[in-house]
């Protein structure tokens, strides 16, 4: 358990210091002359300055007891002797202990203000321009605007990187900027919620009914709906929701709106008989994809003739013959710019890519595997027989230092260099990575689209492959007839029984789907640790770490929380030779399996071949294999490429040994342990049980209670997502 406590002190020494992220180890005299270490961001800290830190102790197993800085108050140094080693410690640029000593000699007390407020002084010093003193000068106010803005932020207790975030943004004038306007930090560049802005705005005595309140609120309630699914909101249903959020009038928030409107923040237009409010980059992303699939479409790919032949051809070379949906949507992918090819589990998707993959070979075109997620892509590439990489690394995604948004190398100006592209688990594909990839592909290349409807939606905003699929203007080939093959499996005959609204089949032995009544929570967690960590392994022969366990959800007692800290005890106790690191309620240490829980484009990875580039993505697993000894620095592996995380990205790594099915989404297992338990309503539907089973390869255990399944299977609910694209799609196909 982890005690809060506080330290006065004078900075001693500087042990390390991040100077783009301002992670920072130092070591802290305090008065009863004790050495204090302490951790945390703390930018353009420097020896003989005098801090007051708040934070956690926590026991390091190497270097003992160390403070976690939360809130930190700075002073600068005041007498003589503390200005003089503050000085020399170069945290002022141009300016080294000899001449540290000499201000100090000459300007006393009195060095720092002479630094900020009269440079031209400076020039008494040998050594010393006038050029070098204006640089002196500005150097040093940069860095006391960085501290003012720290101090300032530190009294509504604002998270100390926000300042280096902000600094980086507006410069010398972030404090101005902060104070005309809070609503900043509410941006999707710094993340802050926006209830806690609105708590410092309302602090700072601005109006209710201020206009930078009500604007932000309008974005903040668009932006969030986004991570519901919604590429845009009815006005009124809009307008609604923001007042109710901050409790001012309809009438102010429509005020509001038409000057966000006419600033082109937001976008309104006419859909579906509804008046639909845009943010100006969902609205470009959805006239981008329709318009460049109906570009796809009405432009027949030239071929040299005779497909037929070719694919007869494959098949003899082959030994197989092709069934006729999947001979069609290999023709289709000749002779079409674009198609969609559907299906669900054991018709044959995976053959019919395969095939075309081998077509595009033979006609001399280079082709591109994409996948939304890293497993899939690797999947994709085995079966295959070639490489794939994900839709983000392919494009080249990162993320813009000043504005915060995502940009990508690879455009229309410089697009993928290949003749075909292919997209496997369409379903996961949000709306804005579906407009980059359209926007990359250059004139005259393939799209072949491929992915099961019936599974989850993205979790980005849009539907796309649904909006696809209803809009019927891409030629479209769906899969229905299950192969004899695939008959066999319990797992693929389940479920198809489910996304039909069928119980599946819980008898005991199915030969690869097991069902475990366990009604009792504590018996239920008992019988998954058991499962994983000693009867599969040991009866059915599969590794642990090749048997992943999913939950509907993240909270309750079968959430992947309380999961993930009973497999981790059973799988991965604490051991001397096993460093560990606290994060908040988690625990990490060498060996846990985790995943990555947001995208982040600037994190670096490194290969064994010593490539190296950036970027881990939501839904990303690795390994923890190395926690150094100082505990900041934490190296996992995720698959073939290796990152190392400071403390300030552990927010975004979580225990993996039990994930939701979100998340595992674009994922297979060799093994799935299906947890059956309840849930919110919304989790409790078909399509999370389907998306569930699908994710399992060679074998599922459901473990629970066994009303669950039928009842998720019959609730076919589907939540509404505001989305314009099919309506554009059929629209314009129409007019074509």
């Amino acid at each position: 358990m982890e005690v809060q406590g506080t330290v006065e002190g004078t900075v001693e020494r500087l042990v390390f210091q991040n100077q783009d992220n301002g992670y920072t180890v130092l070591q802290l005299l305090t008065d009863q002359g004790e050495l204090v270490t302490v951790v945390g961001c703390i930018p353009c800290a420097g020896p003989g300055e005098s801090m007051t830190v708040t934070g956690d102790w926590v026991n390091h197993p190497t270097y003992g007891q160390q403070l976690a800085a939360q809130l930190v108050e700075r002073r600068m140094p005041r007498d003589e002797e503390e200005i003089a080693v503050y000085l020399a410690s170069g945290i002022v640029k141009g300016i080294g202990p000899a001449t540290a000593q000499r201000l100090v000699e000459r300007f006393g007390a009195d060095t720092l203000q002479v630094l900020e407020e009269e440079p031209e002084r400076l020039t008494c010093i040998k050594g010393i321009s006038a050029q070098k003193a204006r640089e002196i000068s500005r150097a040093f106010r940069e860095l006391t605007g960085l501290r003012r803005l720290m101090e300032y932020m530190a009294r509504y207790e604002l998270p100390m990187h926000l300042a280096m975030q902000l600094y980086r943004s507006y410069g010398s004038e972030a404090l101005a900027r902060l104070r005309e306007d809070p609503y900043i930090l509410s941006r999707q560049r710094y993340g802050v919620e926006f209830a806690v802005v609105d708590e410092i705005g309302l602090s700072m005595e601005l109006p209710a009914d201020a206009p930078c309140r009500v604007e932000a609120a309008i974005l903040y309630e668009l932006a969030y709906n986004m991570g519901n699914g919604h590429v845009f909101l009815p006005r009124e249903k809009l307008v609604a929701a923001t007042a109710q959020l901050i409790d001012v009038s309809a009438d102010t928030v429509e005020v509001a709106l038409d000057r966000l409107i006419g600033l082109h923040q937001v976008v309104q237009q006419p859909i579906a008989n509804v008046t639909g409010c845009y943010l100006f980059s969902c609205h470009q992303a959805e006239c981008q994809v329709a318009e460049k699939l109906l570009e796809l479409v009405r432009t027949p790919r030239k071929t040299a003739g005779g497909v037929d032949k070719l694919v007869s051809r494959m098949e003899r070379d082959r030994g197989i013959a092709y069934a006729p949906q999947q001979r069609q949507a290999v023709v289709l992918a000749a002779e079409q710019g674009v198609v969609l090819l559907t299906g669900g589990p054991g018709t044959g998707k995976t053959t019919a890519v395969e095939a075309m993959v081998a077509l595009y070979e033979k006609m001399g075109l280079e082709v591109l595997l994409l996948a939304p997620t890293g497993r899939a892509a690797q999947r994709l590439g085995e079966v295959c027989g070639t490489s794939a990489q994900t839709i983000h690394r392919a494009l080249g995604m990162s993320l813009d230092d000043f504005t915060g948004e995502v940009k990508f190398r690879k455009n229309a100006s410089d697009p993928l260099e290949t003749d075909a592209v292919i997209v496997d688990e369409m379903s996961m594909v949000d709306l804005a990575l579906m407009s980059a990839l359209l926007t990359a592909l250059r004139p005259g290349c393939r799209l072949v689209m491929v992915g099961d409807p019936d599974q989850l939606p993205s979790v980005g905003a849009g539907n796309v492959l649904g909006d696809i699929l209803r809009s019927g203007v891409v030629p479209t080939v769906t899969l229905r007839e299950i192969f004899r093959q695939a008959e066999k499996s319990a797992i693929i005959r389940n479920a198809h029984a489910v996304n039909l609204g069928m119980a599946p089949n819980l008898d005991s032995n199915q030969g690869d789907f097991f069902f475990l009544c366990r009604r009792n929570p504590d018996r239920l967690v008992q019988t998954v640790v058991e499962l994983v960590k000693t009867r599969l392994p040991e009866h059915m022969h599969i590794p642990k770490e090749q048997i992943q366990v999913l939950t509907p959800t993240r909270k309750g007692e079968m959430g992947t929380v309380q999961l993930n800290r009973a497999l981790q005890a059973a799988l991965n106790p604490p051991a001397k030779d096993k460093r560990q690191k606290v994060w908040g309620d988690v625990v990490f240490r060498t060996g846990d399996r985790v995943m990555q829980t947001k995208n982040n484009y600037d994190v670096i990875w490194e290969k064994e071949d010593g490539t190296a580039g950036s970027g881990v993505f939501n839904g990303d697993m690795g390994i923890i294999r190395d926690i150094d000894p100082s505990g900041e620095l934490i190296t996992v592996a995720f698959d073939d490429r290796t990152a190392v995380y400071t403390p300030d990205l552990l927010s975004q790594l979580d225990l993996a040994y039990a994930v939701t099915v979100h998340k595992a989404q674009g994922s297979e297992y060799r093994a799935v342990v299906l947890v059956s338990a309840p849930a919110a309503p919304s989790l409790m539907v078909r399509s999370v049980l389907y998306t569930a089973i699908t994710r399992a390869r060679e074998l599922l255990v459901l473990v629970g209670d066994d009303g669950i399944p039928g009842r998720m299977a019959a609730d076919d609910r589907r939540q509404r997502r505001y989305s314009g694209l099919r309506r554009r799609l059929k629209e314009a196909g129409q007019q074509a």
